[in-house]
Order: structure tokens, then C-alpha cells, then sequence
């Protein structure tokens, strides 16, 4: 699809209201799934009060009264509370006296509805020993014979290959990366600040930690476990301008988030940087799973360095989104001529022939009292699809690590067949730095002949320039020569071993046949349990506030989930353990797979154990006949 398509499309689902506009006004409206909290705001919506700090609020706060019945099953009419909002949109509530534990590793993000927790799944393990095994016995030797660090990159050590996957944002200043963190990870990382003026001076990975803490960057860039030992290359200066911050997030559990210093215009700013950001932004992006390039509504100007960091990501295209934050700063018709303005600019830097990913988002900690509510569901849609993205992320990130080590494996192939070309066509004794230079000068001509004699694809060849460059800083003389035993071991890992390995992974959830996704309503029936009716369930059950995912979450853990999700015949058993009929079981299911693909989630399992107690205290006829809109904790 062409830029003129995509804004046409888009332009059109904004013009006839496609996506409408949502109900919810006001500073204290969800956000996504998220309640935004009231109070004093700067002039860039930031509260100074985290809305999910457990520590803000005593232990010991009485909870409001909620859904007391009868038989005291489904509410509680005292009790106590931790915490203030919860990511539905209202009060977080348990049962009894003693505030139940939040779990650690469960995350539902600006959209609510997921965790980030079993996304890599055990099997995983052992493969990337594997992987670790096979570039270490049959790739690096090859890397290492013939300098492949002094012309692309240092060797690989055991962290850079474990490492979790790497999300990179870059963007120009007060366009909001830093409050995009942590309006995701729901903590401040040491060291973060937030203004509309340029905040954030150095590159800073958020990594979790089981205690908030920065390690400076010359520490880091030692440490053997972190995957930052190549920025080494850069030198003190970076490394005085790069930290890691660690603090305890869920979300971090499986992925690291690279802040970058906001991208000022003018020559002045790279001059006093003392160090060239834009190879530094090179460096990022080869390793990174994802890359984030933030817009506002009000800075959609490219700058010069700006520009070069874009020019900096060729190659790694597939990575790249573009997010457009704070698009309710400007109304429905405005956001329109925006999307169109900043597809127009992009189409000027990034020379590709597809239309690039752009994700609409306002990533507010408080939404700002004066934010356009017109095209709120298409932002919550938007917001909802960024999650489902990085909550892919790290389920991909595995086999991305495959699909990179073949990458540079070819490059060194490559690489080794140039040097031990270039050390044939030296002269034995005399006129070496005479020949020396007609081969630098000649390189483009010597690549052609490397590609006639080995069959080499002309795109698996360097940059020319950037070549020649390094070449400059060598005598061929002490080059290696062609080693066929060192290239067959090579070509035996691109062959065999590599994709033998990606016939192991583990397969996702594949697509269930439309009878297979309700496991109750394919068994044999039988007497429907005698359910006594008459108990009254309160209009505040039926909002997903109420549902006890502290009780559930453990349960589902249990069940061995895998991708986040659990099938039919997973779930079977337990729920048959509630004896109702197959029936009942079957009409629970339907309510709470809303996505009707045969799956539950954490969030839809904890709204089939929310249903479950509703029958076992009111009966099978308190059952909506459809599930409220209410029960679902992100927009779908």
C-alpha cells in the first residue's frame, strides 16, 4: 500500500466515524483500561503521585462497601485494600482482612487484558543453549580469523545472545518517550525526569531489578551478564552519558526499554555531544527487537540529526513503528491533516516502497483536562494494538535471534571471502603498498570478481565506502587466506544446523476449528445440577472492578499456560470440578472466550471463575444471556 492509500484509508475511517467517539470525558476517564488519576498536573499531564504505587496508600485503609449478598461469597462489606485504582477502571478489593498479595509477574498495560508472564516458554531454554553452541563452535572462529569485529562488529558473547528482547525508542525532544515507560512499566526508573523541555541527556536502559538502582555506564559495559560490552567501541565519553536503571517491573520481566536523549536541531548540539550518536543509534538498532519512533501532534519537523538516525536504521526496516503520541491534543479533524502531514515527511526520509507501521496514541500518566474525547475509541484501538505488539514481542525475540545469527553469519562469509581475496592479489615481495592502494581505490571492481568466483548475492556485500574506510587501517599482508575447513563448518550450521534448530521451536496457538472452541458443548450431556435461583447479584458485580483476579491468577498459572492462553481441553477439568452441567459450563465459556477463539486468557479466566461464583450464589438464571461491555478490561 502506498503512502497516498494508507492516509486516504485512514483519513476516511476518521472522516465517517469508523471509529466513533468514545462516552468517557474528563481528566478521571480510563485510559485505555486505565484510570486516570485527579489531582494537581504540570503543563505536560504528569501527577506527581504514581497511581499504582502500593505504597502510597497504608495497608490498613478500609475498603469501600461492594457487592455484599447473602451469603457473603461474592463481595465484601469491610475488609481492607492495597493499592488505589486497579487497571479495569475501579477499586481493587480482596476478601477477608489480610490485603492478598499482587502478583509479580502480571501485567495489563495501557490496554488492559494480558501478561507478559510464560510468553517465553520453558522449551525455549535449552534451544537457545543450543543456538549459544552452534555460534560458538562453528561461527565465531570464522569471525575471529579474518577481524570481522574491525570492519562490522565485535564477536557475540553468551549475554548478547540471552539477552531479553530490546524495545528502542528514539524521537525528538518532549515528544514523550520517557512518560511512554512509564506509563508502561507503572514505576518511575531512577534517574527519569519528565518536562516539555529536553529532559533526558543520556541513553538509558530499563532493565528490572528486584530493588530500584543505576549502574553507570562503565560498570555496565563490563559486566558480563548485561548485553552492553560492545559500547566499549565508543569510548568514555558515551559511556559517562549511558546508565542502566533498574527497578521492579512485570513488563521488564521479558524485554529491556532503551530511553534516548531528545533529538535537538542544529549542528551545535552534535558538536558538543563528544560522540558520534548516530553510530551509537546504529549499534542500538542492529540489536533491538523493536524500534519506536515518537512524534507529537505538535512536532512532526524532522531535524537534521534526526534524519540521520533514521538513515542510521537501514536494514533493520521490519523493526521500525512509528508512534504518534498525544493525538487527543488535537481534534478529530485535525488528527487527520496530522497523520497526513507526518506521513508526508516520513515518505521524504525512509525510502521504502510499503507504507511504514504509525500507531495513534496519547500516553498521558494523567490525561490533561483539555484533550479532545472525539476519536477516543480509534486511540484505545490503536493503544490496544501497540500492546498485542509488545506483548508478541518476546515470543518473537526467539526466533529473531535465529533469523540473526544467520544474518551475520552470511555477512561473514562474505567478509572472509573479500579479505582472503584481497590477500591473493597481493604482490609476494615488492610493490605491496603500490598494490595496496590500487585494490583500496579498485575495491568496487574486486567486489565484483568475489562475486563471480564464490556466487555471492551482490546484497550480501558491505557498503563499499565504509569498507574502503577500513580497509585504510590494515596491511593485506597479514591478512588470512581462504580456509575451506573453517568456511565448511560455516555453511554446515547455515544448512543444517540452524534450521533444524527452528523445526524445534515450540508452535504458538494454532487456529481452532469453530467446533472445537467450546469443549462443553462437544461432550455427552447430562443432568443439569439442581442450582437453587432467588439470591439477588448487585448491578456492580457485572464490571470487571469486581472481579478477584487474585484469587484466579494463581489457579490459571496452574493450568501451564502457554502464550498467555489455555485451550478447551486444558481448562476441562477444572471447571467440570465445579459440577455444573455440561450446559452451564458450555454458556460460561461462551461468555467468557469474547473473542470467541477458543482460548482463555489470564483476564478471560478470571471472568469465568467471576461467573462460576455468580451461579453458585444466585443460580444458573443470574447468567447474562450476553456479556456486558463492562466485563471486558480493554476495548476489543
Amino acid at each position: 500500500m502506498g503512502f497516498g492509500q494508507d492516509v486516504k484509508k485512514k483519513a476516511e475511517s476518521i472522516r465517517t466515524g469508523a471509529f466513533k467517539a468514545g462516552t468517557h470525558s474528563g481528566p478521571s476517564t480510563p485510559v485505555g483500561g486505565m484510570v486516570a488519576s485527579s489531582g494537581p498536573m504540570d503543563d505536560y499531564g504528569y501527577h506527581s503521585e504514581h497511581p499504582y504505587d502500593d505504597n502510597k496508600i497504608p495497608a490498613s485503609s478500609p475498603a469501600p462497601s461492594m457487592m455484599s449478598t447473602k451469603s457473603g461469597k461474592l463481595g465484601f462489606s469491610g475488609g481492607h485494600i492495597k493499592g488505589k485504582f486497579s487497571r479495569g477502571g475501579g477499586p481493587i478489593s480482596h476478601q477477608g482482612h489480610s490485603p492478598a498479595p499482587r502478583p509479580t509477574s502480571t501485567y495489563s498495560g495501557i490496554g488492559g487484558g494480558g501478561s507478559f508472564s510464560n510468553l517465553i516458554h520453558d522449551d525455549y531454554r535449552p534451544l537457545m543453549d543450543e543456538l549459544k553452541d552452534i555460534y560458538r563452535r562453528k561461527i565465531r572462529p570464522l569471525e575471529t580469523t579474518y577481524n570481522f569485529e574491525g570492519f562490522h562488529s565485535a564477536p557475540l558473547s553468551d549475554s548478547d545472545i540471552e539477552a531479553k528482547p530490546m524495545v528502542l525508542l528514539l524521537g525528538q525532544y518532549s515528544t514523550g518517550k520517557t512518560t511512554f515507560i512509564k506509563h508502561l512499566t507503572e514505576c518511575e526508573y531512577p534517574g527519569s525526569h519528565i518536562g516539555v523541555e529536553p529532559t533526558t541527556d543520556r541513553f538509558v536502559a530499563v532493565m528490572n531489578g528486584v530493588e530500584s538502582r543505576v549502574i553507570p555506564g562503565n560498570a555496565a559495559a563490563v559486566t558480563a551478564d548485561l548485553p552492553f560490552r560492545g559500547l566499549n567501541k565508543f569510548g568514555q565519553a558515551f559511556l559517562t552519558r549511558f546508565q542502566v536503571s533498574q527497578c521492579a517491573s512485570p513488563m521488564l520481566e521479558n524485554m529491556t526499554l532503551i530511553d534516548t536523549p531528545g533529538i535537538l536541531a542544529g549542528n551545535k548540539q552534535r558538536i558538543e555531544r563528544g560522540y558520534d550518536f548516530t553510530k551509537t543509534i546504529e549499534w542500538f538498532a542492529e540489536r533491538a527487537d523493536l524500534i519506536l519512533l515518537f512524534f507529537d501532534s505538535y512536532k512532526l519537523d524532522i531535524s537534521d540529526e534526526f534524519k540521520s538516525s533514521i538513515y542510521a536504521l537501514k536494514g533493520q526496516e521490519e523493526k521500525v513503528r512509528v508512534i504518534l503520541n498525544k493525538s487527543d491534543m488535537v481534534n478529530q479533524q485535525q488528527l487527520m491533516r496530522v497523520y497526513g502531514a507526518l506521513m508526508w515527511s516520513l515518505g521524504k526520509v525512509i525510502q521504502t516502497p510499503e507504507v511504514m507501521r504509525v500507531y495513534l496514541g496519547s500516553f498521558w500518566i494523567n490525561r490533561p483536562p483539555n484533550a479532545f474525547e472525539d476519536c477516543r475509541a480509534l486511540l484505545d484501538a490503536e493503544q490496544s494494538d501497540l500492546i498485542k505488539d509488545l506483548r508478541d514481542l518476546p515470543r518473537n525475540a526467539a526466533i529473531r535471534k535465529i533469523n540473526e545469527i544467520v544474518k551475520r553469519a552470511r555477512h561473514a562469509k562474505v567478509h572472509a571471502y573479500v579479505i582472503g581475496h584481497l590477500k591473493r592479489e597481493m604482490p609476494a615481495v615488492f610493490g605491496k603498498t603500490t598494490r595496496q592502494q590500487e585494490l583500496i581505490r579498485d575495491l568496487d571492481k574486486e567486489f565484483q570478481k568475489v562475486q563471480q568466483i564464490y556466487s555471492v548475492p551482490e546484497g550480501d556485500f558491505p557498503n563499499v565506502d565504509k569498507f574502503r574506510q577500513s580497509l585504510r587501517a590494515y596491511k593485506f599482508e597479514n591478512f588470512s587466506k581462504i580456509k575451506e575447513p573453517i568456511l565448511s563448518v560455516v555453511e554446515e550450521a547455515l544448512s543444517v544446523d540452524l534450521p533444524k534448530l527452528m523445526r524445534r521451536f515450540p508452535q504458538g496457538n494454532p487456529l481452532l476449528e469453530q467446533a472445537q472452541r467450546n469443549p462443553f458443548l462437544m461432550a455427552d450431556h447430562h443432568n443439569p445440577t439442581d442450582l437453587t435461583e432467588g439470591g439477588e447479584i448487585p448491578p456492580g458485580y457485572w464490571h470487571f472492578a469486581s472481579v478477584d483476579k487474585a484469587r484466579s491468577t494463581p489457579i490459571f498459572r496452574s493450568l501451564n499456560p502457554i502464550d498467555g492462553k489455555i485451550n478447551g481441553s486444558t481448562a476441562k477439568p477444572y471447571l467440570l470440578s465445579t459440577g455444573f452441567s455440561m450446559e452451564l459450563l458450555a454458556k460460561i465459556w461462551t461468555l467468557a472466550d469474547w473473542d470467541a477463539n477458543g482460548y482463555l486468557d489470564e483476564n478471560e479466566f478470571a471472568v469465568a471463575m467471576h461467573l462460576v461464583r455468580a451461579v453458585e450464589n444466585g443460580g444458573e438464571g443470574v447468567l447474562p444471556d450476553v456479556l456486558p461491555r463492562s466485563m471486558i478490561p480493554y476495548p476489543h
